[in-house]
């Protein structure tokens, strides 16, 4: 499982011209899931996203999870984060789960980190052309992979 998880002051995906969801400062976290992914890997990655101090404290330091900084997070499937370029310069997707394995896995991502924040999660529209909109704050932008725990 990969994220990209980007620090917002606001997100909003669109699907055929209407909001799919939104949120107000917080996190957007685009998510990807190969085959290998499993219950392990959903677990500690809504737990990483949650814990991760990359919110500001009253003194201007990344010290604060979402929940110490009073955020939320918007979840869009991606599957292009497993998307292969070592070969030519279309890229290969075979990395990346079916859709018939990928939307259980992202559905089940949505509700763990519901459950770790203790409200609402909006998402994007599983499969769908989705318009992301974002105000990154930071920059903050961190690459995360449920393979590179160590």
């Amino acid at each position: 499982m990969r994220v990209v998880v980007q620090r917002v002051t606001s997100a909003s995906v669109e699907v055929d011209g209407g909001v799919a969801g939104a949120i107000g400062p917080g996190m957007l976290v685009l998510a990807g899931f190969e085959e290998r992914d499993g219950e392990e890997d959903l677990a500690w990655m809504s737990g990483k996203l949650v814990r991760l101090r990359i919110f500001d404290d009253e003194t201007g330091v990344m010290n604060r999870n979402i929940a110490d900084a009073g955020g939320d997070i918007l979840a869009v499937s991606q599957f292009t984060l497993f998307a292969s370029v070592r070969k030519g310069n279309r890229p290969s997707w075979n990395r990346a789960a079916a859709p018939e394995l990928a939307r259980p896995l992202f559905d089940r991502f949505a509700r763990r980190l519901e459950t770790e924040i203790g409200r609402p999660v909006p998402t994007g529209v599983f499969g769908a052309e989705m318009t992301v909109r974002l105000v990154n704050d930071g920059p903050v932008t961190l690459f995360i992979d449920s393979a590179d725990r160590a």
